[in-house]
């Protein structure tokens, strides 16, 4: 397990920041998956694995980027507006802040738990001003696995999120994670079509109702 204490790297915000420009598709065998609502998904299989990379590309309407990232990074309001979070809070250990996220699976599967660190940076990219969100798996004793929770202890995410030029953001989104135990490929394949482009569609959702809630 990587260490939490300073595991984002300069690099890793800065590639989030070249992925909005430029995809880096090009010498893997990146697969489009769906493409809707104006989002591209897609996605790459590792073969040690054989569990999937996603890569998440489009335009949210309506949602300036400040907002969105201060939405995205709302553990609480996130709570109200995402259906599938069991449980969703912020801890100190060791001095650092640390997130413990449960996600409710469908029955009769057991539920999945993360325990991660996340950071938050605004960047100035040749005049671009893009905001990016690093978030990793990590592991501490505060927070041990739980009976009839199955731990995801290899869990990585990156957003980058900038204007598109009138009231939106272009948003890019990188994904993987291992959520362990038995889980049906059609499950797996639903999750990529139908969940990521409902949870932004519901991020999206949420935006306008954040502004009437501030």
């Amino acid at each position: 397990m990587e260490p939490a204490a300073g595991c984002f790297s300069e690099d890793r915000f800065r590639e989030a920041c070249a992925e909005l420009r430029q995809p880096a598709l090009a010498g893997a065998d990146w697969q489009l998956l769906v493409e809707t609502l104006g989002i591209s998904i897609y996605r790459l299989l590792d073969q040690q694995s054989g569990l999937y990379e996603y890569k998440v590309f489009g335009v949210l309407e309506d949602c300036p980027p400040a907002l969105l990232a201060d939405v995205y990074m709302d553990l609480d309001y996130r709570k109200q507006w995402d259906q599938y979070v069991k449980e969703l809070y912020e801890q100190e250990c060791d001095g650092e802040t640390v997130v413990y996220w449960e996600v409710k699976y469908p029955f009769p599967m057991s539920n999945r738990d993360y325990v991660y660190v996340r950071q938050q940076r605004e960047l100035d990219v040749e005049g671009r001003k893009i905001h990016v969100v690093l978030a990793q798996s990590t592991s501490v004793p505060q927070l041990g696995e739980r009976p009839g929770v199955i731990r995801v202890k290899r869990y990585k995410q990156s957003l980058a999120i900038e204007s598109d030029g009138k009231k939106g953001s272009k948003v890019f989104m990188y994904y993987f994670d291992n959520p362990g135990g038995q889980i049906p490929s059609w499950l797996i394949n639903w999750a990529a079509k139908n969940g990521v482009p409902n949870f932004l569609k519901d991020m999206a959702k949420a935006c306008q109702n954040y502004l009437k809630k501030t």
